[in-house]
């Protein structure tokens, strides 16, 4: 699962990047980071759920 959730980390950092470069796309880096920040959210909330 944590494989997983870095896959997808690494994949919404290469797409805001791509979207800050390609002047066109910047809607692509705007969906980038929030799916980043929910990747993260996600990420926490089910590490501190498992724990306990």
């Amino acid at each position: 699962m944590i494989g997983f959730l870095i896959l997808l980390l690494v994949i919404w950092v290469v797409l805001s990047v791509l979207g800050f470069l390609i002047k066109g796309l910047f809607w692509l880096a705007v969906i980038g980071i929030v799916l980043f920040v929910a990747t993260i959210l996600f990420g926490v909330f089910h590490a501190r759920n498992k724990t306990d």
